[in-house]
């Protein structure tokens, strides 16, 4: 038999952590067993669910990578098979229609708040009612619920992931199927759906492990192949309660905007809840399909850790192609204006935007650390961090401007390579008699604004030989002017 799992979520927000982590666990169950994914979008709450987090569902799945086999179908157009399904359990007898007052329903839950057990009122009030008082109570216009009669007993199934499960009946409600106003319930509305769609395998989050029992009901009662259920635990916030959005970003998008590489959000969600039985975490899409199992998925919740999505992301990152990440920093520059008519801005010589990526890219944790890393090399009015020139300036700025005054004077008329530069440099270095540090940590700020850079041949080769002596000669302006920049 050929898996059939399904991914359904609701478009009443935007497709978050929780949500995404569901789809990427059924997409790799189906691609690791040659089964289908089933995208159906539960869209019965009318009031609440809209186009746009239609979409912001559908985008975040394709940035994922997260593909679906059929659909998307909308849970809006089986209506009417719902009912049907709803009216033939009446017919039946395994349901029965509610005429309950809301004084009624009231007294109801009062008493099983006050006993601590279910009750069966409702049930009550229909069974001593004739059918000829039902047709009277109809032709008068009265409105009534369909509830389903819970049978005696126990709902017994093996959970992919808990094992064996069992739920008393007695513990359940005669859910309503069909509410007064003719619209069905989730359970039944998802009941019908897995069957219409021949889903073999509902794998979905623990807040779902109540519905269980009483779907397994109603499949039964339908007559309906009963499908396997697997649950994965609930992913939890830094502080151990259920991530929420206290603990900051929890839709896919806005990791997507925050420089997140689809890959590397991929793997982090996987490792959320399942593990590969050994001391790995970068994986690739395929090789998460050629070792993900039901088997190895954890029992306990797991921990959304930024910072561990940060480091993932830096994987991912630095073994990108450096021609994708180019597109992605180049539009990114562009849009900030520091890329107007292409990939240089200043001077007459073009920075190398491939050479810079590449080498920037193995410090980066995101493409927006990455976006920050570049802006420097592209800015006509560099900023300085305070802190690093307090450290590399700021204690002896005359010999510092001294020390940068001599390298500009000289180092114009060198080949400029990174070979040449180095040479000339270090024999400055031992010229002078001082360490390399004194003249290569301040030039590091002059060059980029910061103390950390890529080497400073490197930089001095992809700034370009007026541009860099154009940044020494501004910073030894300011450190003999006195007025160095401070936070």
């Amino acid at each position: 038999m050929t898996l059939r799992v399904r991914f359904a979520p609701s478009p009443t927000g935007y497709l978050h952590v929780g949500g995404a982590r569901t789809a990427l666990f059924n997409w790799l169950l189906a691609r690791k067993e040659g089964g289908v994914l089933v995208l159906r979008i539960e869209d019965t709450d009318q009031a609440r669910s809209s186009e746009e987090h239609t979409q912001a569902i559908l985008h975040g799945m394709e940035w994922l990578g997260v593909s679906w086999d059929e659909g998307p179908y909308f849970q809006s157009q089986g209506l009417d098979r719902h009912r049907e399904a709803a009216l033939s359990l009446l017919e039946s007898g395994q349901a029965y229609r509610d005429f309950s007052t809301p004084d009624q329903a009231a007294k109801d839950r009062e008493e099983e708040v006050a006993t601590g057990k279910r009750n069966r009122r409702a049930r009550e009030r229909a069974d001593a009612m004739t059918p000829e008082e039902v047709e009277a109570r109809l032709e008068k216009g009265e409105t009534c619920a369909i509830r389903f009669r819970v049978p005696d007993g126990e709902t017994v199934w093996k959970d992919g992931v808990h094992g064996q499960s069992r739920f008393r009946n007695e513990e359940i409600d005669d859910l309503v199927i069909l509410r007064s106003n003719g619209t069905p319930t989730y359970n039944l509305a998802v009941v019908s759906d897995d069957a219409e769609m021949g889903i073999t395998l509902v794998l979905r989050g623990d807040d779902h492990l109540s519905n269980t029992p009483k779907q397994v009901l109603l499949h039964d009662a339908l007559g309906n192949p009963v499908p396997s259920f697997a649950h994965v635990p609930l992913i939890l916030g830094p502080d151990g309660k259920r991530l929420s959005k206290r603990h900051g970003a929890t839709a896919v998008g806005d990791y997507e905007k925050d420089g997140i590489l689809p890959e590397a959000m991929f793997n982090f969600l996987a490792l959320l809840g399942w593990s590969p039985g050994d001391d790995r975490e970068v994986f690739g899409r395929d090789e998460l399909v050629d070792v993900f199992s039901l088997e190895r998925v954890l029992k306990k919740s797991s921990v959304f850790d930024f910072k561990k999505l940060e480091w993932l992301n830096g994987q991912h990152l630095a073994a990108k192609p450096v021609k994708e990440l180019v597109e992605q920093v180049k539009w990114r520059l562009t849009e900030k204006g520091l890329l107007p008519e292409g990939p240089a801005t200043g001077g007459d010589e073009a920075i190398d935007l491939y050479l810079l990526v590449d080498l920037l890219k193995v410090r980066a944790r995101t493409v927006e650390d990455l976006l920050d890393q570049a802006e420097p090399y592209f800015s006509e009015e560099l900023e300085y961090d305070p802190k690093a020139v307090k450290k590399q300036w700021a204690k002896d700025p005359e010999g510092t401007a001294e020390r940068l005054a001599r390298l500009d004077a000289e180092i114009g008329d060198i080949d400029w390579d990174q070979e040449r530069l180095e040479e000339f440099s270090r024999g400055l270095v031992e010229e002078m008699e001082i360490g390399a540090g004194k003249l290569f940590q301040p030039l590091r700020l002059a060059l980029t604004g910061s103390s950390a850079s890529p080497g400073i041949f490197d930089v001095l080769v992809l700034l370009g030989k007026e541009r860099s002596r154009n940044r020494i000669r501004r910073a030894v302006n300011i450190l003999r002017s006195g007025e160095l920049p401070s936070e």
